[in-house]
């Protein structure tokens, strides 16, 4: 049984682009190496914090939905706290209005780009 969920982390400013890639990728791989199906994934960018997180004012967003069975979620947030990029995170299930709403507004984007 695989539930659908969404996380988004926020990656220390002080990295480069390759750097930030690379841990996005890392974070993935992961996901897939444990049966997870990446269902989206969204690089927001360099933003600024709301408040200092170790003294930094911003950070790299990216966000990742996934299907995965509940037990990798635990997983997952151990291998964020692991990692020194990873300045603070966030994974929560989407019920099926959180994921109408996700796939509307991709679809959405779609339409726009074209």
């Amino acid at each position: 049984m695989s539930n659908r969920y969404e996380t988004v982390f926020i990656l220390t400013p002080v990295l480069s682009d390759a750097q930030v890639k690379e841990a996005v990728q890392k974070f993935v791989d992961f996901l897939e190496k444990n049966d997870a199906k990446i269902v989206h994934q969204e690089n927001w960018g360099l933003k600024k914090l709301a408040y200092p997180i170790q003294k930094k004012s911003t950070g790299f967003y990216q966000l990742i939905e996934f299907e995965a069975n509940p037990a990798l979620v635990d997983k997952l947030e151990t291998e964020f706290r692991r990692d020194e990029r990873i300045m603070r995170f966030l994974t929560v299930k989407m019920d099926k209005h959180a994921i109408a709403f996700a796939e509307s507004k991709r679809n959405n984007q779609t339409a726009k780009a074209e």
